[in-house]
């Protein structure tokens, strides 16, 4: 039996319709994350969206050793399909408020490393001024030696990494006054 990919997300949220479900029907894999945030569902997107500016996970490894910024950067909040994301993707779907599905681009060499992976971010109210941030990784993984290599480092280089940046999010998205870009 395989290791459990899954972190923070119920059977319900695992078992639920994804933005990149419909944009990736056949995938070879899918992992679950999802954190509890004690902040709105628009002041969490609104986080989400700096991932056009920095990947909010471990700084050192993936965005150069430079700080992920800890205010609000103005304008990335207005999306479109093709922005770049976290460097290696671009955003293919979105809805203001509620979801931002990327897939990673041929840039930098990286859908040829780990194959095509699919991304969607999706926040869902909770309770009161609480939600959900959930996100549901598909992957497609490339053929031969890379490929087998992939199904057993990308998993739990995923989870380590995405765990680190939905805990940075929800950290700043529940700092007060961070609604507000500065």
């Amino acid at each position: 039996m395989g290791l459990p990919w899954t972190w923070g997300a119920t059977p319900e949220e695992s078992s639920r319709e994804y933005p990149c479900d419909v944009l990736c029907p056949r995938s070879d894999a899918a992992y679950f994350r999802a954190v509890s945030v004690g902040a709105r569902t628009e002041v969490v997107f609104r986080w989400l969206c700096q991932l056009r500016v920095a990947p909010y996970s471990y700084d050192w490894i993936d965005n150069f050793g430079r700080r992920s910024p800890r205010a609000l950067t103005p304008g990335v909040e207005r999306l479109e399909v093709g922005q770049r994301v976290m460097e290696i993707f671009e955003i293919a779907a979105f809805e203001p408020a509620r979801s931002l599905t990327v897939v990673n681009t041929a840039r930098g060499g990286a859908r040829g490393l780990f194959g095509e992976v699919w991304v969607s971010y999706v926040v869902v109210p909770s309770s009161g001024d609480a939600c959900r941030l959930l996100a549901k990784v598909l992957v497609r993984y490339p053929a031969g030696p890379i490929g087998r290599l992939m199904r057993v480092v990308l998993p739990p280089g995923d989870l380590l990494m995405m765990r680190r940046q939905l805990l940075n999010l929800k950290r700043l998205s529940e700092r007060r006054g961070v609604g507000d870009v500065r």
